[in-house]
């Protein structure tokens, strides 16, 4: 069996590497004699020499060694005979890569000119590796060093070994702009996600050189001038080389600003005549006299084709024109609507997605197979792939069909990890010390849909949650998910009571335009409340007394005596409120949130709006009766370079219905939330009974408003990557409106009351009554003034804010400092 094995092979190398040779077989030159050669016929080598001249040698040898297959080439003239000594080039058996993790080897087989079952040449191999070294280079990594082996094979077999050390990440060592002069270097380099080598590199991966992100960066300038009004703006060069003495890239950024227009004009010009361009202005993103703004230019171009295209017009184009003044700075902006060529989409080829299903990237086109081919569609299926955070690269192009009228789209991506686990941990002055433990996959089984499981552990909380997604319900571009969760709440300083909750959410998100979204929920969950009574927190012991605790009259046997410093009211007691509140609710919610967002940037926005507004009603069932409606306003804006401005507004209503009323933990409870500079839950109604600690028992309101204004500023000398902003902030608000009882006849006695009160002491020294005493409830402004430090810290936000109230009610509940951070590590 092992000779027929050798004799096959020997048959397939003549086959694949003789057969060509033979084709072009001359008449054979007489005296020519082959010595040294192997696998391949004497024949076919002599064939090369059809005659013994120099010139006719001359050429054989060149062409012999143009094959590749021999490794020297040597002639010799005797006795009138021509003897070819030839030395064959063994065959490469494989080519293999070790070492590499930044380049696949695909990538690297690709570039190369060394292939398996080719033959082996030293020269070829040689230049392979500076081949490898360069594509090292141009992805960034100009430090990776490559050397090969050479593993010798039987039957003149060889396997080529390329060894790759990446060596030490090469980073960006600075970034520098050439031309810019309305913007700063440091207000731009904040728009990159690319950023230089500092101190904390070791903590992140955004320095390295990637020219793929840069390139992505460079869009990402473009697109900002465009939004503020230089319309003339771009980018005419970018150089980045590497310096070895500081093992770095060092990238240079040539820009031309121009000027800033404003809009002086628009229209709809409509080239087609049942479209009537008049009827479509309320599609319009801008209007004359506002600063000239790229973004709402490609928004109305969107809208304007998705209203043609309802009208019937597949093949119509809208593209925008403006003409430029350059003296007044003004630019007329028309927008042309004309009827394209009709083209058909042949159809939809997906290439590089390993992971991704192809229906995941086929439903972000509003365009099919067999719809006539739109580019404006096109390029928003393009931003869409691009937004879902799916893809380290999406590019879309167009290749030939079968016929002129058709086209093949063709969508080449490169999927990217979408799933982390974490392990969170971090304080703040509400929930004392918490972590947590999660799994998220943004992209579950490659199908794009959200799946998070969660366990939180903290001092006065601990819970879990599973939250799930589906983008595209029923194939439809509307995301339905669910979140089932269950959390205890422990008492601490600001609240006398433990609260333990379990239940879920169904919710949806129905898009009605790119900026507005409507999204319909339904919440069920069964809430227990119990105020905790033992030698750590005698919360509840003028109704139910500890022995040897409890403070009580001198008569009452085993309990401590009580005085009127010295009783169960001043080792701290629940309002009656809150006992009134204790046992098992059940809470069946039907609501919506409405939300506005025309933010530049979801996780560090420098313009735009953020509105929401919620709407939730309890009483589908279940045993509490109100309805719930609170908004909140967020509208960020550039007031200078680097400064950004916040203004903050929000306000809340909740009116009960039926016969229960509401419990005082179904209030709004506020606190640095609403107006920084007071304790959690420390403005607003709160029981003052005599006796009772206030600090613990806040009643909460049925009503609330609050406003802020903030500047957030980059801490000068510090370089971005370090991560620390400060602000200034102002915050004003009331909350107000407690509309529960003060008068509780279920607690008009107590144990300790039977027995009597001490002498001397009075009633007040030992039981707490039966009514409570509110205070704070009005409508005053709480107001306060402060500074913060914000970290974007490797380990997550962490917020720093010092803030002094400057207007408040004598019953609130104040602090200076308020602490929250975060990390995942």
């Amino acid at each position: 069996m092992r000779f027929i094995r050798g004799q096959l092979f020997r048959w397939f190398l003549a086959v694949v590497f003789v057969a060509p040779l033979l084709a072009s077989i001359p008449a054979l030159a007489a005296g020519v004699e082959v010595e040294g050669n192997h696998r391949i016929d004497a024949e076919t080598i002599a064939s090369y020499f059809p005659n013994s001249d120099p010139a006719s040698v001359n050429t054989g040898v060149k062409a012999l060694y143009a094959t590749g297959l021999f490794s020297s080439v040597d002639v010799e003239h005797a006795g009138g005979r021509v003897i070819i000594r030839v030395s064959e080039n063994n065959l490469i058996n494989r080519v293999a890569f070790e070492g590499n993790s930044k380049v696949k080897s695909d990538q690297l087989t690709t570039e190369i000119q060394s292939k398996d079952h080719g033959p082996f040449n030293k020269t070829i191999v040689d230049a392979d590796v500076e081949r490898i070294k360069d594509l090292y280079r141009r992805a960034g990594e100009a430090a990776a060093s490559v050397t090969y082996r050479i593993v010798n094979l039987p039957n003149g077999r060889v396997d080529v070994v390329f060894k790759i050390d990446e060596g030490p990440k090469t980073g960006v060592k600075k970034i520098e702009f050439v031309g810019n002069h309305v913007y700063s270097s440091g207000k731009l380099r904040d728009l990159m996600q690319t950023t230089e080598m500092d101190w904390l590199s070791f903590f992140k991966s955004s320095d390295v050189y990637d020219p793929d992100k840069i390139a992505s960066d460079l869009e990402t300038i473009r697109r900002f001038y465009l939004k503020n009004g230089y319309a003339d703006f771009h980018v005419t060069g970018s150089d980045a080389h590497y310096d070895p003495s500081q093992k770095g890239y060092i990238l240079t950024i040539t820009v031309e600003e121009g000027v800033q227009y404003h809009v002086a004009g628009v229209d709809i010009e409509s080239h087609i005549p049942a479209i009537d361009g008049g009827a479509l202005h309320s599609y319009l993103r801008i209007s004359p006299g506002q600063i000239y703004n790229g973004d709402q230019v490609q928004k109305t171009v969107d809208a304007l084709t998705t209203q043609v295209l309802r009208r019937g017009y597949a093949f119509s184009q809208v593209h925008p024109r403006g003409d430029r003044d350059p003296v007044s700075r003004t630019v007329r902006v028309a927008f042309v609507i004309d009827e394209g060529p009709r083209v058909y989409i042949e159809r939809i080829d997906i290439r590089g997605n390993t992971r991704t299903r192809d229906y995941v990237i086929r439903r972000e086109f509003d365009i099919g197979e067999g719809d006539a081919y739109n580019k404006a569609l096109v390029d928003r299926a393009e931003r869409r792939l691009n937004n879902l955070g799916f893809f380290k690269k999406v590019t879309i192009t167009n290749e030939p069909g079968s016929a002129p009228d058709r086209v093949v789209v063709v969508v080449t991506v490169e999927d990217q990890p979408t799933g982390s686990f974490s392990v969170s941990g971090g304080y703040s002055t509400a929930e004392g010390i918490i972590g947590e433990v999660a799994v998220q996959e943004s992209n579950f089984m490659g199908r794009g849909q959200f799946a998070r499981l969660s366990v939180q552990l903290g001092q006065y909380a601990e819970g879990a949650t599973f939250s799930f997604t589906e983008p595209y319900f029923l194939g439809h571009r509307i995301a339905a998910g669910f979140d089932v969760f269950a959390k205890n709440s422990s008492v601490s300083q600001y609240a006398f009571y433990n609260d333990f909750m379990v239940g879920g959410t169904l919710r949806g998100g129905v898009p009605v335009t790119d900026e507005i979204t409507f999204a319909p929920r339904y919440s069920i969950y069964s809430s227990y409340i119990s105020i905790p009574n033992n030698s750590w927190f005698p919360y509840n012991d003028c109704q139910n007394p500890i022995p040897g605790i409890t403070p009580s009259p001198s008569s009452v046997i085993g309990f401590p005596t009580a005085s009127s410093t010295f009783n169960c009211l001043t080792n701290g007691e629940a309002s009656l409120a809150l006992k009134q509140a204790q046992g098992t609710t059940l809470t069946s919610m039907p609501g919506f949130t409405l939300s506005y967002n025309s933010l530049d940037n979801n996780r560090s926005p420098t313009d735009g709006i953020h509105a929401e507004l919620r709407e939730d009603i309890a009483g589908a069932g279940g045993t509490e009766r109100y309805v719930r409606s609170t908004a909140d306003l967020r509208y960020y804006h550039a007031i200078y370079d680097e400064i950004v401005g916040v203004l903050h507004f929000q306000g809340g209503i909740l009116n009960a219905f039926g016969s229960n009323g509401t419990k005082i933990v179904d209030n709004f409870n506020m606190g640095p939330e609403l107006v920084r500079g007071f304790q959690p839950d420390g403005l607003g109604p709160r029981d003052v009974s005599s006796g009772v600690d206030p600090e613990g028992n806040p009643l909460g309101g049925t009503k609330f408003w609050g406003a802020s204004a903030e500047a957030d500023f980059p801490i000068p000398y510090l370089p971005r990557e370090v991560g620390l902003r400060g602000a200034v902030f102002t915050d004003f608000g009331a909350l107000w409106g407690y509309n529960g009882p003060t008068v509780f006849p279920q607690f008009a006695s107590s144990p300790i009351v039977s027995k009597g009160a001490p002498a001397g002491c009075g009633a007040g020294c030992s039981f707490q009554g039966d009514a409570i005493t509110v205070g704070g409830d009005s409508t005053d402004i709480r107001a306060s003034v402060g500074v913060s430090l914000i970290w974007s810290s490797p380990m997550g936000p962490i917020r720093f804010d010092f803030a002094k109230a400057v207007l408040k009610n004598q019953f609130d509940q104040t602090q200076i400092f308020n602490f929250t951070g975060g990390t995942t590590f």
